[in-house]
């Protein structure tokens, strides 16, 4: 299944389907153990009636059974003969024995000889018997007063046949023989109970998971529907290539609406990003006409005319588009997300070498790094030199008579590279734009010998690449101050 929707039903009506079936079978089994318990009782009760009179010798065919049509009664003894049942039973299982024709226990003393039926046996045994019949024992039996056995049945009374719960208790007569009395309560109230649930159950469940599942679609359908806005939304910028379009924002406060803020959000960071590679594309452009044509110029003339060819003038030229084209190689590889090495250098001995290497520059550069300290950093060589050649570039082109540079350590392990200069300073107002691409200042633009805005911004980007940062503030001799905190290894 592609929809959401469908899914969502489908797996709502499963799952309510699974619940409402075992919670069915749980009550159907609960109720028909509680009916079945009922039934046992009852069956218990008639039995220890039945019981209770043989235990007091009361003859086997006067034995007196409540409701004999629900009850039906049979009497074994201890050989398993029956020796007594109630009226009407013509035929019975589930009590040891299927027999319904008494047959009293020669040992039976005064309650032998009596039969469940009218007849009371054909009472033409000799004259013993009949001595015993009519001398009964002196005293009392007694009855089991233990937990009855119970079992389930079936037993046919007056021609019709029907389940039956079996209670079996024990009695003991007078004349000492043990009988055990068998009773039956019907199960016709706990099957009816049962089928009338179980049908209940088969009807109301599928017209409940039709509610279910018609439920899920329609609230799905409503939760999804912001979603399918955005999704159309997304389209149709997709489409026209217009990121100021923004997706509809639900008023709700669930995930959806977060979705759709999150995804304007990203469409407003895309919208910069894009606007920004615009603008970089426009003032690289702008950037390397200038060089080009000045070289083209220059070669030109020197083509028609030999002797006016300005070498220098186009070495020069050369040079900074040779330096420009670096730049953007390398914002370019940053922009792709280049992760920088984990070659573990100093830092201290990178400034005095890049230092060392303009021994000729206008403005001089004074070095303060402490010789015993520990200021090892992990990245890439390169990179970094860039980044400090970059620094001191920018505060010789701005500073009036001096530039100096120092290296420390700095709470938490960190190496921090202090560039300063003597020179106007930065304005508060304008510390973050001097770190955008192809931002000059307009007093810089005066005394700019061939920058093109690009040193700081990659200055800090390369840092930020290195888990550090570069900032700029003042400086005590009233110049820029610009520091970079790199993570140290120590």
């Amino acid at each position: 299944m592609r929809s959401v929707r469908a899914r969502a039903a489908l797996g709502a009506t499963v799952v309510v389907a699974l619940a409402l079936i075992g919670a069915g079978l749980s009550v159907l089994l609960v109720l028909r153990a509680n009916l079945t318990d009922q039934a046992g009782l009852q069956a218990e009760v008639v039995a220890r009636e039945v019981a209770g009179q043989l235990a007091l010798d009361v003859p086997y065919d006067r034995l007196e059974t409540r409701d004999e049509e629900d009850h039906p009664v049979q009497v074994t003894d201890e050989d398993g003969r029956v020796v007594a049942v109630s009226k009407d039973l013509r035929a019975i299982s589930g009590t040891g024995t299927d027999r319904v024709t008494p047959d009293p226990s020669p040992t039976a003393g005064g309650s032998g000889g009596g039969s469940g039926d009218d007849n009371g046996g054909d009472g033409r045994d000799d004259g013993s018997d009949d001595d015993d019949r009519a001398t009964p024992a002196p005293g009392r039996g007694e009855v089991d007063s233990g937990e009855p056995d119970f079992g389930n049945g079936t037993a046919t009374v007056d021609g019709e046949t029907a389940d039956y719960r079996f209670a079996s208790v024990q009695a003991t007569t007078p004349a000492g023989v043990t009988l055990t009395v068998h009773a039956g309560a019907p199960l016709a109230a706990e099957q009816e109970a049962v089928g009338t649930v179980r049908g209940a159950m088969l009807i109301g469940l599928p017209l409940l998971l039709l509610v279910v599942a018609g439920v899920t679609w329609l609230v799905t359908r409503r939760a999804l529907r912001p979603v399918e806005g955005i999704r159309r939304e997304m389209a149709a910028i997709t489409a026209s290539e217009d990121l100021s379009r923004r997706v509809p924002e639900p008023g709700s406060r669930d995930e959806v609406a977060r979705l759709a803020r999150t995804t304007n959000e990203t469409l407003t960071a895309l919208e910069a990003s894009v606007e920004r590679q615009r603008r970089f594309v426009a003032d690289a452009s702008h950037e390397l006409r200038s060089p080009i044509a000045s070289l083209r110029t220059q070669l030109e003339v020197g083509a028609a005319h030999p002797e006016l060819l300005d070498v220098p003038g186009a070495v020069a030229d050369t040079v900074r588009l040779q330096a420009l084209a670096a730049d953007l190689l390398l914002l370019a590889r940053l922009d792709a997300g280049e992760r920088p090495g984990r070659t573990a250098l100093d830092l201290g001995a990178l400034v005095r070498e890049e230092v060392s290497q303009r021994g000729g520059d206008r403005i001089p550069v004074t070095v303060s790094v402490p010789d015993s300290g520990e200021f090892e950093v992990a990245g890439s060589r390169g990179q970094l030199a860039r980044v400090i050649g970059n620094l001191l570039d920018n505060a010789q082109r701005h500073a009036r008579s001096a530039v100096t540079v120092s290296v420390r350590t700095a709470e938490r392990g960190d190496v921090v590279v202090a560039v300063t200069d003597d020179g106007a300073g930065v304005p508060p107002q304008e510390r973050e734009r001097i770190f955008e691409r192809f931002v000059r200042l307009d007093d810089a633009r005066t005394r700019d010998d061939g920058g093109a805005g690009l040193g700081l911004a990659i200055a800090r980007d390369v840092a930020a690449r290195h888990g550090g940062r570069l900032t700029v503030g003042d400086a005590r001799e009233g110049g820029a101050r610009f520091v970079l905190r790199l993570p140290g290894t120590g």
